[in-house]
C-alpha cells in the first residue's frame, strides 16, 4: 500500500494507494466448489436433477419456509411469482424505484403497471406509508426491496398487504440470511425471491430461489418454470416412466441447472460464517469513516439481522468536499472499485419515457449520494484498509 503521506489524488497526477485493483465483490472458490461442479461433469446430469433438488431441499430448510423452488435468476423468480399470483394487464404493483431494473422490468413482463413509491431516508427501504397510500382497487401486488441486506419493515407492509389483499413478493436478492426479528424473510410473505448471482453470498454464477409457505404457489411456481409441461426430466428418469407430457398453461423456460447448483450448494454450510465476516469487515469500515465529515454508512435499519450484503455510504458533498460521482472516479484511479447502487429506476430512459412526472424526493436525493464499498467475505483486512486509506486521502484533499 503507498504512503498515505502521498495526498494528491491519483485522478490529479498522484500515485494511487493500491498498484492493482481491488475487485468490489469477487467470489468465494474453493475446492469444494470445484470438486462439486467436477462432480456434477462426470455425473452426466447437467440440467435440473438431483442437485437442484438438494438445493431446494436445504434452502427451505435454512430459510424456515416449507418450499422452496429454484429459478433461473432471482428476476425471473420475481416474474414467476406475479404470474403464479394471477398479476396482469390492467393491474398495479407497487414497489421501490430504489432498486435494480431486474424488480421493475420483472413486473413489466407480467403485463402490470409498476407504482414507484418512495424510500425511507435512513434504511432505503420501501416506505409502509407511501405504500399504503398508493394503494387503488387496481393493486395486486407489492414488491418490497430488502436493500444491502437490511430488513424491510415487513409487520407494517404486510398489515398493508392483507388489509387490501395484495400480494407481498420480497425481493430479496441481497437477503438470504436476513431476518425481521428472529425470522428469516424466505419464511415471511407469500414469496420471498433470492439471488445466486456471481456477487452474493450464496453465488452459483447465476440463479435464484423463490420460498413459499403455500402448496397451490409451489406447483404454480415448478410448473412455470418448466414451460407448464407436466412432466419432469429427472423424475422421469428416477420412475423409468414414458415421456408422454401435457401442457397446463404457457409457462417459461426458468429452470437452475445442476451446474449451478453445484457451486451454490457448499455455501449453504457456511452462510453464517461468511455474514460474520462481512460484519467484521462492516465494523473496520465504520471506524475508520467515523471521522470523515459527510460521509455516513448508511442503509442499517434495526428491526432484525442485516445480511450485509453491501457496505454503503451517503457523500454530503458541502461536506465532503466533493459529490458522490467525483468520489467514485478519483476512488477508481486510486485502483478502489465502488458500486451505484441504486439510480433510481424511474430517472432510466424507458422508465422515464413511460412514467413522466414521478416524483421521489428521498429516492432521488439517495440516487445521486449513495456510493457502495468493496464487501465480500473474501477481502482481507488489508483490502479495506486500502479502501479506507483511499477514502482518506481523497477526503483530505476535497475538503483542503
Amino acid at each position: 500500500m503507498s504512503s498515505i503521506s502521498e495526498t494528491r489524488p491519483a485522478i490529479d497526477g498522484g500515485t494511487p494507494v493500491r498498484d492493482t485493483l481491488l475487485e468490489f465483490a469477487p467470489p468465494l472458490l474453493g475446492e469444494e466448489e470445484i470438486e462439486a461442479v467436477v462432480a456434477t461433469l462426470r455425473s452426466g446430469w447437467l440440467t435440473s436433477g438431483p442437485r437442484v433438488r438438494e438445493l431446494e431441499a436445504r434452502f427451505a430448510e435454512y430459510t424456515g419456509a416449507p418450499h422452496a423452488i429454484a429459478t433461473s435468476s432471482c428476476t425471473t423468480g420475481i416474474h414467476l411469482s406475479l404470474v403464479a399470483t394471477g398479476v396482469g394487464p390492467g393491474d398495479e404493483v407497487v414497489t421501490s424505484s430504489f432498486t435494480w431494473p431486474a424488480t421493475t422490468n420483472a413486473i413489466v413482463h407480467t403485463g402490470a403497471t409498476p407504482v414507484f413509491v418512495d424510500i425511507d431516508r435512513d434504511s432505503l427501504n420501501l416506505d409502509p406509508a407511501a405504500f399504503e397510500a398508493a394503494v387503488t382497487e387496481r393493486t395486486r401486488a407489492v414488491v418490497p426491496v430488502h436493500f444491502a441486506g437490511g430488513p424491510c419493515d415487513m409487520a407494517a407492509i404486510g398489515s398493508i398487504a392483507a388489509d387490501h389483499g395484495v400480494t407481498v413478493v420480497q425481493d430479496a436478492a441481497h437477503a438470504v440470511e436476513t431476518t425481521v426479528g428472529d425470522r428469516k424473510v424466505g419464511a415471511i410473505g407469500d414469496f420471498a425471491c433470492f439471488s445466486l448471482y456471481a456477487t452474493k453470498s450464496l453465488a452459483g454464477g447465476e440463479g435464484g430461489v423463490v420460498t413459499t409457505a403455500s402448496d397451490e404457489f409451489d406447483g404454480a411456481l415448478r410448473l412455470l418454470r418448466a414451460h407448464g409441461i407436466t412432466r419432469d426430466p429427472w423424475l422421469r428418469q428416477q420412475t423409468r416412466t414414458l415421456g408422454h407430457y401435457d401442457v397446463l398453461r404457457p409457462g417459461f423456460k426458468a429452470n437452475l441447472a445442476d451446474l449451478q447448483a453445484a457451486v451454490a450448494l457448499p455455501k449453504i454450510d457456511r452462510v453464517g460464517e461468511l455474514r460474520a465476516r462481512r460484519e467484521a469487515l462492516v465494523d473496520r469500515y465504520d471506524r475508520g469513516v467515523a471521522t470523515l465529515a459527510g460521509i455516513e454508512p448508511i442503509g442499517r435499519p434495526q428491526l432484525g439481522d442485516h445480511a450485509y450484503h453491501l457496505y454503503v455510504v451517503r457523500i454530503d458533498p458541502e461536506l465532503a468536499g466533493a459529490d458522490r460521482d467525483r468520489y467514485a472516479s478519483a476512488l477508481m484511479a486510486e485502483n478502489i472499485s465502488t458500486g451505484l447502487h441504486f439510480l433510481p429506476v424511474h430517472t432510466l430512459t424507458w422508465y422515464r419515457d413511460r412514467f413522466p412526472g414521478v416524483s421521489l424526493p428521498e429516492t432521488e436525493l439517495a440516487g445521486a449520494q449513495v456510493l457502495s464499498l468493496p464487501l465480500a467475505a473474501g477481502h482481507s483486512d488489508r483490502d479495506i484498509d486500502d479502501a479506507l486509506a483511499a477514502l482518506t486521502k481523497l477526503h483530505a484533499a476535497f475538503t483542503r
